[in-house]
């Protein structure tokens, strides 16, 4: 398999698993399962490639260790089309982890699923975007059903 093709297939999985999380009834262990399967999976998926990389390399990078510590060693890094795939899988299975919390949180606190909805629609799109407006539409919301607006 290509890395175009590894690369076609974890975004069509994540797309799956967004629309799941965002469109489905949160019923029988859904977000669960999702962590499981949807945000583990991706997970494995990502260690597999790092494995992949730490032992015979992606492209011109290959058997050399990669450099974390500098811009030039990261821009190394997504040089090639298997250091895009393992980076782009990590922001999938973080951003979708995220999106989870993020739905599991808002289903405690009693927040309607139209409004998770746009919430969790930019988390897919701009993970920590999304992050940043539920916590603030969160707290906005519990202080108000608590009644609670002291600072």
């Amino acid at each position: 398999m290509t890395w175009a093709a590894l690369f076609s297939a974890v975004n069509g999985v994540a797309l799956l698993l967004w629309l799941v999380l965002i469109l489905a009834p949160r019923r029988f262990g859904t977000i669960g399962w999702l962590r499981l399967l949807g945000a583990g999976g991706l997970s494995l998926f990502y260690v597999v490639l790092v494995a992949t990389a730490l032992t015979i390399g992606f492209g011109e990078q290959a058997g050399a260790a990669p450099d974390f510590s500098t811009i030039a060693g990261i821009r190394a890094i997504f040089a090639s089309d298997g250091g895009v795939v393992t980076g782009w899988t990590h922001y999938l299975a973080l951003d979708l982890f995220t999106g989870l919390w993020i739905a599991e949180d808002a289903d405690r606190r009693g927040i309607n699923r139209l409004v998770q909805a746009p919430v969790l629609l930019l988390t897919f799109l701009a993970g920590p975007a999304g992050l940043f407006v539920h916590l603030v539409l969160s707290r906005a919301v519990w202080r108000s059903k608590r009644g609670d607006y002291a600072g």
